[in-house]
């Protein structure tokens, strides 16, 4: 089969043939279909998610066919459209996932990162991880519900109940999915883009946004809480002071530069920050439910497997509206 190689972090992808993987007892071959390109993956090409599997087939959200079972799986027929998301593997013994926090588990296992995930022609996957695709998405559009709508979702949810005024930070591909839930649930959105990104801005507010600006400037309403999507850990001072008492800023990416020192004053008065680590199965389970009800509109920009490295380069260019996805199968 063919796949995109990363051997060295910092060096460009490897268009390798390499032979098709056998599926495990618990395991589900998959033909890929699409595979979508995240900002974790570019994390992990450029090193700073340190210790990945090397040599290694990024790539975590991905649609596929099943082609074949392992003895133990019958969830599943063969044909059936899958998707797999960044969490592959859990342990369900540990303190976490015995306690309902499956998602910071001891010894878990991350598709595209520490097992090989889905810039290439097939794959296996643990069946426990694995989603149907709901019926209203095609495959190219599914593909970014695996990571930037599932971490999307989890972040929203961890905003609280008695959110009105919500800000995001950063709005690219979970940004474009979790806003359209978010209006389709009444609340009031709030899009901050780098300053001069006056795309940004007009897609954001092509989505219906109430409010969109840069992040250096001020919303007009104070906010009950904010997500934020983009990896510069400058934001978070600036998310505090457009908060309300009591508001809470969610990071919702797994790697963020430095946080500069900040005064108390703006973490003052029961505001608070937290992160997002991962997902559970009932994440993955709900959003799938949710999406189609909305129903939210997948944005895409479509490339071939083989320019996986562009699309890698476009993402962090900033060149892209809405998500990237491999075209495979």
């Amino acid at each position: 089969m063919k796949a995109m190689v990363l051997e060295q972090q910092g060096k460009p992808l490897i268009l390798k043939n390499i032979p098709v993987p056998v599926p495990a007892d618990d395991q589900i071959l998959f033909k890929i279909h699409t595979c979508g390109v995240c900002r974790t993956d570019l994390h992990i090409y450029d090193g700073e998610l340190t210790h990945p599997k090397l040599p290694l087939i990024l790539g975590h959200e991905i649609v596929g066919e099943v082609v074949q079972m392992g003895i133990n799986v019958n969830d599943y027929s063969i044909g059936d459209i899958i998707g797999v998301p960044w969490l592959g593997y859990t342990c369900g013994k540990c303190k976490y996932c015995k306690s309902g926090k499956e998602n910071l588990c001891e010894n878990a296992k991350f598709t595209g990162y520490t097992i090989d995930g889905g810039y290439a022609e097939y794959t296996t996957a643990d069946r426990q991880y694995c989603f149907p695709i709901p019926q209203n998405y095609n495959e190219l559009e599914a593909a970014p519900l695996l990571c930037a709508g599932l971490i999307g979702y989890r972040s929203y949810r961890l905003c609280g109940d008695n959110v009105h005024r919500l800000g995001i930070y950063g709005f690219g591909a979970a940004a474009h999915i979790i806003a359209q839930i978010a209006i389709h649930n009444g609340n009031e959105v709030y899009a901050f883009t780098k300053r001069g990104d006056e795309q940004a801005k007009a897609f954001a507010k092509s989505l219906g946004v109430h409010w969109a600006g840069d992040s250096e400037t001020p919303p007009p309403e104070k906010l009950d809480a904010a997500i934020i999507f983009a990896p510069a850990g400058g934001l978070i001072p600036l998310a505090l002071k457009a908060v309300d008492k009591g508001g809470v800023v969610v990071c919702g990416g797994i790697h963020m530069s430095n946080i500069p020192e900040f005064e108390y004053s703006l973490l003052w008065e029961e505001r608070m920050i937290r992160s997002v680590a991962n997902l559970t199965r009932d994440d993955g389970i709900e959003l799938m439910k949710i999406a189609p009800q909305v129903p939210v509109k997948i944005h895409v920009q479509q490339y071939k497997l083989e320019d996986a490295n562009k699309a890698l380069n476009d993402l962090r260019s900033g060149k892209l509206t809405g998500a990237a996805v491999l075209k495979i199968n």
